[in-house]
């Protein structure tokens, strides 16, 4: 049982809180695709059971990737990907994503759907979640119930919030870049004697980890805003160009 009583236990709770809300934002949209073309007295079932289905699939998911973090080398892969995944966050993405959710007629092809597309769409969120939980499957499950209800019936609020304040979304994806670092650092194949005779070594690794996802994230972001203002621009001119010669 997890000590309720330890402040490394509800930091972890709230980790995965809001790794859960960052990354678990797009599962209340696709629950709402799925289920869009339901009769209206079925739409609360198709919800339900979607939710009840996509949990359960995402707790097997996270328990076998908590005993394959105990495989040397894997946590120095997972702590990498948390970088990508951070850095991913950081930078804006496409709002078409959801464009081949389809929706169902019937209650059994809605709850299909939604168990299927959140499996694909939580690979990111298992890692994520994992690595948080320290190897406890209890906290998994604990964070994952408190979760659930935020981003299900809570998520036009939470969008709503990351579209108004960005710096949210950038504190999410440093967020990621701080677990992964300290995750580096716990890998079997690091020694132990690294992680004794640093200062404060698991914070160090940790703090880099942050500041690297949000550097080169939005690194990222500024090269992909100047490359589209560049194609707008080029655009503009051509048309330009187009109209001067046709006068």
């Amino acid at each position: 049982m997890p000590d309720l009583a330890s402040a490394d236990f509800w930091i972890a709770v709230l980790q995965i809180i809001a790794i859960d809300i960052l990354l678990g934002g797009d599962n209340a949209v696709v629950i709402a695709l799925a289920c869009r073309k339901l009769p209206v007295a079925q739409r609360n079932k198709g919800i339900f059971w979607g939710v009840v289905g996509a949990i359960g699939l995402r707790v097997a998911l996270i328990y076998f990737a908590l005993q394959l973090l105990a495989i040397p080398y894997l946590k120095i892969v997972g702590g990498l990907l948390l970088f990508w995944i951070g850095i991913k966050l950081v930078i804006p993405e496409d709002e078409d994503a959801h464009n081949d959710i389809a929706g169902s007629v019937t209650l059994a092809g809605a709850v299909k759907t939604i168990i299927v597309a959140d499996a694909v769409m939580s690979i990111d969120n298992v890692i994520a979640v994992a690595a948080a939980s320290h190897g406890s499957i209890a906290l998994v499950v604990f964070g994952i119930v408190v979760s659930v209800p935020i981003v299900v019936w809570g998520s036009k609020l939470v969008l709503a919030l990351m579209d108004r304040y960005p710096v949210v979304i950038v504190a999410g994806g440093g967020l990621l870049g701080w677990i992964g670092g300290g995750m580096l650092l716990t890998d079997p194949i690091v020694p132990s004697s690294w992680r004794d005779t640093l200062p404060l070594g698991s914070h160090l690794a940790s703090g880099l980890g942050a500041l690297l996802v949000i550097a080169v994230g939005k690194w990222l972001a500024s090269r992909q805003h100047g490359e589209h203002r560049t194609v707008e621009l080029a655009s503009a001119g051509a048309e330009e160009l187009l109209k001067g010669k046709q006068k």
